[in-house]
């Protein structure tokens, strides 16, 4: 799956299209479509041509969330794995599964290599996913707020949420094959830390917030501010890669804060914007521009909204 020139017989592409479309990141729909994960094929097969590859867990950890009902989703059956490195939550899914193992469950220890679940082609889209094209869709994500559930209640009534905090709305992908090329090339000396730091910032927001989970949760990636001394944080600068993973939070106080361009009542403020990056990729449309200067789009206002949201 990481050999250069093995990526045709390691990852399911979208019909008719090549297998670059079955990898992560703006590869569908001329780019303009996200894919948050790999979508490993099936390599083994029952008489019927029904997928019998065995899904492994990626490293030690434990079951944050089952979805049994194929129906409930368009991953179909699916599993959460929690993994807590370096100080921080990883999360690991699989998706389009036919079956999980018998006997798990939310909240079990698990160790990596350990079988969960057997591959399938499972999910509620119109489409479907023809068993021909049976895989895996494998990601690995970081949790944007332990009250996503009240968000959603408040910002999307009358709609429905099957999973709780554990809705995809909520968790933000990160590139799987690159991280395992990483691991592969520096083997102890990865850091997943200084892989999330290290990601390319498309934008930066001021917000007035000082208690959210992100803090706690992803406390490494909060950067210090020399300039705060003794004063009370009135909020955070957040630097944000294309898929608006928060890499860098910097504590601000009030006098840090613009007050003729931020007015006191202003939750959220788009501060910059990497043109380049968002001209690499753009695919999320968590930014715009309009009449000649750049907006936090529609979708990227209610992640950072999302993101700083506390009950």
């Amino acid at each position: 799956m990481l050999e250069p020139g093995a990526e045709e017989k390691a990852y399911a592409g979208t019909v008719g299209k090549p297998w670059i479309t079955g990898t992560f990141g703006c590869v569908r729909t001329e780019g303009w479509q996200m894919h948050e994960g790999l979508d490993i094929k099936c390599l083994q097969r029952d008489k019927r041509g029904e997928p019998l590859d065995p899904v492994l867990a990626t490293a030690d950890g434990d079951v944050a969330y089952i979805n049994p009902r194929a129906g409930y989703s368009n991953y179909g059956i699916y599993i959460i794995l929690r993994h807590h490195v370096e100080g921080i939550d990883v999360f690991s899914i699989y998706a389009h599964l036919r079956e999980v193992s018998l006997g798990l469950k939310p909240g079990a220890a698990v160790k990596a290599g350990e079988q969960i679940a057997i591959m399938g082609h499972t999910t509620n889209t119109r489409e479907g996913i023809s068993k021909d094209r049976a895989h895996v869709h494998f990601e690995l994500s970081v949790l944007l707020n332990d009250h996503f559930a009240d968000w959603f209640r408040k910002n999307r009534p009358g709609e429905r949420n099957d999973h709780g905090d554990w809705n995809g709305q909520n968790l933000l992908a990160m590139d799987p094959r690159e991280i395992l090329l990483a691991q592969k090339e520096q083997g102890a000396r990865f850091s997943i830390l200084n892989y999330i730091r290290q990601q390319r910032e498309l934008f930066r927001v001021l917000v007035r917030g000082t208690q959210f989970p992100w803090l706690q949760r992803y406390a490494p990636l909060v950067l210090p501010n020399p300039r705060l001394g003794t004063n009370a944080i009135a909020g955070y600068e957040i630097a944000c890669n294309f898929n608006g993973i928060p890499i860098a939070l910097t504590p601000r106080s009030a006098a840090e804060f613009p007050t003729k361009t931020f007015p006191t009542k202003t939750r959220i403020k788009l501060f910059s914007v990497n043109d380049a990056e968002y001209q690499r990729d753009h695919c999320r449309k968590l930014v715009t521009r309009r009449t000649g200067h750049w907006e936090l789009s529609q979708t990227g206002t209610h992640l950072i909204d999302l993101l700083i949201f506390n009950p």
